[in-house]
């Protein structure tokens, strides 16, 4: 039979993979790679970047090819079955990766033709051959054979507790529900969410209400359950997911794990000459330094924590009490609808999902010129996945896009966008980019579809900025294409930058139709939405400058005779910047994927960094105005279309004439400052 991950062109055929196809594909994927290589580096022909380079170009992107549906269905429709496949392939995933990036030989021959480029131009050729040359050292190349296989084992064990620590996380969410039949306990909840989970207790063939815990779910009964004890209930869950404090304890807590990780990462970087992981991951990254990124952060804090207190204080102030952490959502969104006097749950009825995607769609027609036409005879992995191809104003197609956006319990929580297909010129053609945005938002119900709160709105806006990088590239080497080689502090300005089209009123108006009566949004509550978006913007950045300082002080100052100091560590940062007391038995950091699953590593301040250059970014379509094509185009020519060819930092002043400013962002965010911050 044959196996469907080893198809090298078209779309994964993804009904058909099947967990015992996983393993026998990577070892096959991997042999004839490494098969090549040997061809390749035995073979007497003058290297130079056609003969020698893009072969390995090809190599890379057979790779992606089979492991990218392995592990995206991991994340969107996981099984026990293809979980101990996709745990079994992961050591030989980081063995052959770090295989390929300690040999001497393909080093030399990146070096060689490399030393050979006549121009001296930044050419994506060129630019490719820096980031491998650079890869090439910080995976160890240098070292002697021992230390090598050190940092090789290093590399495969951090694969796999990474993983697990997912996986728990995972596992707990799946293992905790609340059953409830007394419908006076689940007042203020909105509807959408009750009929979700008046879904799941028929499945389960139980009376009432079954909620789960996702995050379309937590977010609804922390915000708007007016039953104190069952947001106290939800929101101890939440946070004590794969801890110590949880239900099942012993079974998913990550304690251990996260203190094998920043163990692991830390060997790897020392062995690599490096004084931390911080450091080590500042090698690849827009900013400089370990201080740099500290100075931006605390900087930052000096003007976020006076706006975030005084936020709180009016807050405790207006409710007459002292508040508890799994209080305040619910108290805010009160003092929300006083102030404003708008809710998301009077919002929501004006936003089907499917007029907020024409709307979406219709900004980047508007930007960029491109239209989405959804195709219906593409295999996916659920009946309720959509696919769109992206098309230009000369009718070609240039990518294209999966649509999951809805919660589901064998899928991972939160939003994102992952790579299908990598855009590549080979002989037979361009290969045409894909990519996955996947969203959790609460399904429709029977009898009405499904409405979105306007933070998902920005949410999905959000992950669309990401799928447009990847699909607007026009770099033909799948290691510098779409996100791939652009530095991890640069890769959401994106992302940001589309952002605040959720926030024009022209746009949220056109994008907004009452899925009973088809009005668009009123102009009162349309005013109301404006004014709310700086509500709580102090304690909004407050709150991640918290998450990034915590994350850059455990890679930062880690020390192996004291250990990572989780816990101590993020004491020490809530007690100078946090607004909000967090009660003793939250264990956040247990379910803290970004940082512990891997992507994320010592660099969490990169959404803090990028917001700066999306919020200026986005300051110049104001100043022309917010269509204006030139500089549309501009944007799109400078920063989507580059990849990882060009430097950010360059990348950003050709298009905006300047450096970046912090200033767009303090005045977005509503924080008034004097003095310029630099």
């Amino acid at each position: 039979m044959t196996n469907p991950l080893l198809a090298e062109t078209g779309l994964p055929s993804f009904s058909q993979i099947q967990p015992d196809h996983v393993e026998p594909a990577l070892d096959e994927t991997l042999r004839r790679n490494r098969e090549e290589l040997e061809q390749l580096l035995a073979s007497d022909v003058e290297s130079d970047f056609l003969t020698a380079i893009a072969p390995l170009e090809e190599m890379q992107d057979r790779l992606h090819r089979t492991w990218s549906p392995v592990s995206h269905l991991q994340m969107v429709k996981t099984s026990d079955e293809l979980r101990e496949a996709y745990n079994r392939c992961l050591p030989k995933l980081a063995r052959y990766a770090t295989e390929m990036a300690q040999d001497a030989r393909l080093f030399r021959l990146y070096k060689s033709v490399n030393d050979s480029l006549e121009s001296q131009e930044e050419t994506p050729e060129r630019k490719l051959l820096e980031h491998a040359l650079r890869d090439f050292h910080l995976a160890g190349v240098d070292l002697p054979e021992d230390e090598k296989k050190q940092f090789s084992e290093i590399m495969e064990e951090l694969s796999q507790v990474q993983a697990k620590f997912e996986q728990n996380l995972l596992d707990s969410m799946a293992a905790w529900s609340h059953h409830e039949t007394d419908e006076q306990k689940l007042c203020g909840i909105p509807a959408a969410v009750l009929d979700a989970a008046r879904n799941a207790a028929e499945e389960q063939d139980m009376d009432g209400w079954l909620l789960l815990l996702n995050q379309p779910t937590y977010i609804a009964v922390i915000t708007h359950a007016d039953n104190a004890e069952l947001r106290k209930d939800f929101y101890t869950a939440w946070v004590t997911r794969a801890s110590d404090q949880g239900q099942a304890s012993d079974e998913f807590d990550n304690t251990a794990l996260m203190e094998d990780i920043m163990g692991l990462r830390h060997r790897a970087a020392i062995l690599v000459g490096f004084d931390n992981y911080a450091d080590y991951a500042l090698a690849s990254r827009m900013a400089g330094s370990v201080a740099e990124v500290t100075e931006f952060l605390e900087q930052l804090a000096k003007v976020a924590k006076p706006a975030a207190v005084n936020e709180f204080k009016e807050l405790q102030d207006w409710t007459g009490k002292k508040l508890n952490a799994w209080d305040v959502a619910y108290y805010a969104e009160k003092l929300r609808l006083k102030n404003f006097s708008i809710s998301d749950e009077e919002l929501r009825p004006y936003f089907p999902l499917e007029r907020v995607m024409d709307g979406l769609f219709q900004v980047m027609q508007q930007l960029f010129g491109l239209t989405a036409r959804e195709e219906q005879d593409i295999d996916r992995w659920q009946p309720e996945v959509r696919y769109y191809s992206l098309v230009n104003d000369r009718n070609e197609t240039i990518g294209g896009f999966f649509v999951d956006l809805y919660a589901r319990r064998n899928k991972r929580s939160g939003a994102w966008m992952d790579e299908c297909v990598l855009r590549k010129r080979s002989k037979s053609g361009v290969q045409i980019p894909v990519a996955h945005l996947v969203c959790n938002f609460t399904c429709p119900a029977s009898d009405k579809p499904a409405l979105l709160t306007h933070e998902e709105i920005v949410t999905l806006f959000h992950e669309f900025g990401h799928t447009l990088h990847h699909l607007l590239t026009r770099i033909d080497y799948p290691s510098v294409s779409g996100i791939n080689g652009v530095p991890w502090d640069a890769v959401e300005l994106p992302s940001q930058f589309m952002e605040n089209f959720a926030w024009d009123p022209d746009v949220v108006r056109d994008m907004s139709s009452h899925f009973e009566t088809g009005e668009p949004l009123p102009d009162d509550l349309l005013l109301k939405l404006q004014a709310s978006r700086v509500f709580h913007s102090g304690l909004q950045m407050v709150r991640q400058i918290e998450f990034s300082l915590f994350d850059w002080r455990i890679h930062s100052e880690y020390d192996p005779d004291k250990g990572a100091r989780i816990r101590e560590i993020l004491g020490e940062v809530r007690d100078a910047y946090s607004v909000i007391e967090s009660p003793p038995f939250s264990r956040f950091e247990n379910s803290f994927a970004h940082v512990f699953g891997g992507s994320y590593a010592a660099g969490y301040y990169s959404y803090k960094w990028a917001e700066v250059l999306a919020a200026d970014a986005f300051a110049a379509f104001r100043e022309a105005g917010l269509f204006d094509r030139k500089v549309a185009d501009r944007f799109r020519e400078t920063i989507l279309e580059v990849g990882g060819t060009a430097d950010i930092g360059a990348a950003f002043q050709a298009f905006r004439g300047r450096a970046p400013q912090i200033e767009p962002l303090l005045e977005q965010a509503g924080i008034v400052t004097t003095g310029k911050q630099s």
